[in-house]
């Protein structure tokens, strides 16, 4: 991951906390239904660490939200 995307990172991670509280789902559960590890998804909505995912993560992980991938692709300095 190049640093200088280091911030749009984080803006998804805490996106995707965002989605899943307002779904009622932990990141377990979340993490379950997605096939990753619950630490994947605490490193992804951590804010203080900057964790890549791949499209086919972000993908799955909005299915699961039911949430149109480019909600967590709109940045707020755009």
């Amino acid at each position: 991951m190049k640093q200088i995307y280091a911030d749009k990172y984080r803006q998804i991670g805490l996106k995707i906390a965002y989605y899943r509280k307002l779904r009622g789902l932990t990141q377990e559960e979340l993490a379950e239904q997605v096939g990753l590890t619950p630490a994947f998804i605490g490193h992804l909505e951590a804010p203080n660490i900057t964790k890549a995912l791949s499209l086919d993560a972000l993908f799955d992980i909005a299915a699961v939200l039911e949430v149109s991938p480019h909600r967590f692709l709109t940045f707020e300095d755009d």
